[in-house]
């Protein structure tokens, strides 16, 4: 058999999550007794493969209310990690909010698992009950691809998304950490913020947009026009210092550190190209600015 026929079954019951980890249907209730064990919170860790980064503290406090009244319904997924030590595989909210129900005991069910599965099955379970940021799936997605070698094909047909959705999030991954900040506490969605990839300066825009109220697609026409028309961004800068002025800088900054330099006028601001063509140069030139 093939490497590629070997993988194919192991992809196919990826999507299916928590279920095919389990050999079942999904139904807890149905479980052996001696399949749950009952643990003591402080013997749980989150798993280092968590994709989620934010949880709603509202939401947390409702199914703490849920928990005192009728306990954790549906038993962690964990696997151990030492003599009563577990590492979270799928339940992290539920713990979360048992401590804060303050429960002595959670259920839960060891399973064997590797590291690559652990990834893939906390990212396929978040990702299924869509408590992802889209940023949050972006970053499960690259690990895996990083880490474990998957390419978009594999990872759409895998994790249930198109390729387009899983090539999308992995982008966002390049914006500023501020706008992804912003996408993560839902000021931007993650149509906003795929409309600023390209754009020249997305955390000023991005802030523009917020203040604004704008929609996905005035976004989109914003950041249009300024990639045609760069030059009226630009102006700002060139009103400031118009070109006689920058060429009397240049020189004075060439003069200082006795270099070849270039001043450029850039959106936004001004773009200072010093050539250096030897480490001699360089020394020479933190010499006179140190100085």
């Amino acid at each position: 058999m093939s490497d590629v026929d070997h993988k194919q079954p192991q992809r196919r019951a990826l999507g299916k999550g928590l279920s095919a980890l389990l050999g079942d249907d999904g139904d807890y209730t149905n479980l052996d007794r001696d399949t749950i064990r009952m643990v003591r919170p402080t013997q749980l860790t989150p798993g280092k493969f968590q994709p989620r980064r934010n949880f709603d503290l509202q939401e947390l406090e409702e199914l703490a209310a849920s928990i005192r009244s009728s306990g954790v319904l549906q038993p962690l997924l964990v696997r151990q990690l030492e003599p009563k030590r577990y590492e979270i595989i799928a339940g992290e909210r539920r713990w979360r909010a048992a401590k804060m129900a303050g429960l002595d005991e959670i259920p839960v069910i060891v399973k064997e698992l590797t590291d690559k599965q652990m990834l893939e099955l906390a990212l396929i379970e978040n990702v299924q009950r869509t408590d992802l940021s889209a940023i949050e799936e972006g970053a499960g997605y690259k690990r895996l691809a990083d880490e474990f070698g998957y390419t978009h094909e594999q990872l759409a047909a895998a994790i249930g998304r198109s390729r387009p959705h899983i090539a999308n999030c992995i982008r966002l991954l390049a914006l500023p950490p501020k706008v992804q900040q912003y996408v993560q506490s839902n000021k931007l969605s993650a149509g906003h913020a795929r409309a600023l990839i390209t754009a020249p300066d997305p955390v000023r825009i991005a802030e523009k947009v917020i203040q604004q109220g704008l929609n996905v697609r005035q976004v989109e026409a914003m950041v249009q026009s300024i990639l045609q028309n760069k030059e009226a961004y630009v102006a700002p800068v060139r009103h400031l210092v118009d070109p006689a002025q920058l060429r009397v800088i240049e020189s004075q900054i060439q003069a200082a550190v006795g270099l070849p330099t270039k001043l450029r006028v850039k959106p936004y601001g001004l773009q200072l190209i010093i050539n250096l063509s030897s480490r001699h140069d360089l020394e020479g030139m933190l010499e006179k600015l140190t100085n």
